[in-house]
């Protein structure tokens, strides 16, 4: 654990300050190390929360007057989380909502009314939680609690002052161990889709998966999923009816629309259709609880009539429910950015499956942008970090048909900028990490026209490695080679220089979205 801040960490009671003292608790051991000590000891974050919680003063009762949707899963447990607050809002109620990981700035993985909390509230909670942590630490042998942490206790303070209705909180990884699973009384609880994904610690099969997922589970309390391969919903199935937590499957959306007509999402892909589902589910069973507890009623006659394990019941969605899954935004996920004759398609996809909903929505997006205005220029901007398989989501990029594939790290122009996304490597690591996926797509890029060279009529792909986001971009935007970058192609950008259309695809981490965005729209960083 931490056990004190450098002497040159700003101190200063304000915002900045507050950004690099908590920046300052990022793990300081190598990711290996991290590694082995929560494979030994996968409990122990969690352990150490109780602890921490006491010491800002907050106790478990207090928590369970947060009125709590507890949602994991390994894809779209962001988005769902984001529909789920945008129904609720819609009646009224004053929403809290903690997400991770943040995209431009920290403020916004703690959420109040669906608007990250300001500078000001930031500042204020900040130190009102940090300082009683410092303060208590002689007397725990000079404990502090790690980056993630930190901000979930923090948020747990921002949400009980600030007296939410209801705190829609995402888990961070996983579900059993998660820093969020205090929460011992959640009002109801979902689970996304599953995937291979952070398999060093979750397990190397989607059944060892599904029951870390299922850790959030709890007594009594009612909770849904989205429709699962046989062998993980048999797990989550088993450890639902072990911990005595009533389960539900969530229908599809167009059983729904049976009864509504066509259900219009703010959120675009496929893909979210089985998210909006579960938020439907979500948001319909915490309203039918909080009524119930209105009325004085026994929350268990607020559950779903049907057996559990079967399919929840449809019911006609309202119209504040249809209008808050419409008006749902949430950056960086199938996101269209125009800047002039340039259009960015944002989506922060890491998984197989997420990758695979990517390129689904980039080539039907493409396909007709050049039907309406002719064919352009593809590029992709891609990045992977952790334990990500590149080579896994660059095959699967494969069928875009890129004309050019730029590589940069997750820094911006400005790496020590304090309010950026930590980063979990150094530069050169990180650089190096850049270069091996370019010599990975080189070598998919060579297979692959090999063995499509009847159906691609242009087989070229230019590829290039960046220092930085800022430099990769103002390559886009020139559309020439800057002097102070050497491209890894001795390709020159013709077509670049010729005008026209360009769609550029950024994908491949969350974090290199974010960067992306922090140049383009300024405005989200305010």
């Amino acid at each position: 654990m931490v056990l004190g801040l450098p002497a040159a960490v700003n101190r200063t009671k304000t915002f900045q300050g507050a950004v690099c003292v908590l920046n300052s608790l990022q793990y300081k051991s190598s990711a290996s190390e991290r590694l082995h000590v929560r494979q030994e000891n996968p409990g122990l974050q969690l352990q150490n929360m109780h602890g921490f919680l006491q010491r800002t003063g907050i106790t478990v009762n207090e928590l369970d007057k947060l009125n709590v949707i507890h949602v994991t899963g390994t894809k779209g447990k962001g988005s769902t989380c984001a529909f789920t607050e945008r129904v609720l809002r819609g009646y009224g109620f004053k929403t809290g909502f903690y997400s991770s990981p943040h995209l431009v700035h920290v403020r916004e993985r703690i959420r109040l009314n669906g608007r990250p909390i300001s500078e000001q509230l930031f500042c204020k909670y900040f130190w009102e939680t940090y300082e009683q942590l410092e303060d208590t630490k002689d007397n725990r042998g000079g404990s502090m609690p790690f980056y993630f942490q930190l901000l979930t206790l923090m948020a747990f303070h921002v949400f009980l002052q600030e007296r939410v209705d209801v705190a829609v909180i995402e888990v961070g990884i996983g579900g059993q161990y998660d820093c969020t699973n205090i929460i011992r009384k959640p009002w109801v609880c979902g689970i996304t889709s599953l995937e291979l994904d952070h398999c060093s610690l979750l397990g190397d099969t989607l059944e060892k998966i599904a029951w870390q997922k299922a850790g959030i589970f709890k007594p009594g309390v009612p909770a849904f999923t989205v429709r699962q391969k046989a062998g993980p919903l048999r797990v989550l199935l088993h450890r639902a009816e072990d911990i005595r937590c009533p389960l539900w499957v969530c229908p599809e959306l167009d059983q729904y629309e049976t009864l509504v007509g066509p259900v219009h999402l703010g959120l675009t892909g496929e893909h979210q259709r089985s998210n909006a589902s579960l938020a439907l589910q979500l948001s319909n069973s915490w309203l039918q609880r909080h009524r119930a507890r209105e009325t004085g009623d026994d929350l268990s006659l607020a559950l779903p009539s049907c057996r559990p394990g079967s399919q929840a019941a449809i019911f006609q969605p309202s119209s504040a429910m249809l209008e808050g899954l419409q008006e749902t935004d949430w950056l960086g996920r199938n996101q269209k950015l125009s800047c002039g004759s340039v259009t960015y398609y944002l989506d922060g996809a890491h998984t197989t499956d997420s990758m695979q909903a990517c390129v689904s929505w980039f080539r039907q997006e493409t396909m007709h942008r050049d039907k309406t205005q002719g064919p352009g220029v593809r590029i992709l901007l891609f990045n992977t970090t952790g334990e990500r398989d590149s080579a896994a989501l660059l095959r699967l990029l494969l069928p875009c048909q890129f004309d050019y594939a730029l590589f940069c790290p997750n820094n911006t122009d400005s790496p020590a900028n304090s309010s950026a996304a930590p980063h979990s490597s150094s530069e050169c690591a990180a650089t190096s990490r850049c270069r091996e996926n370019l010599r990975i797509w080189q070598s998919l890029n060579t297979t692959f026209n090999q063995q499509h060279y009847h159906l691609v009529a242009s087989s070229v792909s230019g590829s290039l490695v960046f220092p930085c986001i800022l430099s990769a971009l103002r390559w886009i935007r020139q559309r020439k080679h800057p002097q102070s970058v050497t491209p890894q192609s001795s390709e020159s950008p013709h077509r670049l220089r010729e005008g026209g259309q360009v769609s550029v695809l950024v994908t491949g981490s969350l974090y290199l979205v974010g960067g992306v965005l922090r140049h383009l729209e300024p405005s989200v960083d305010s």
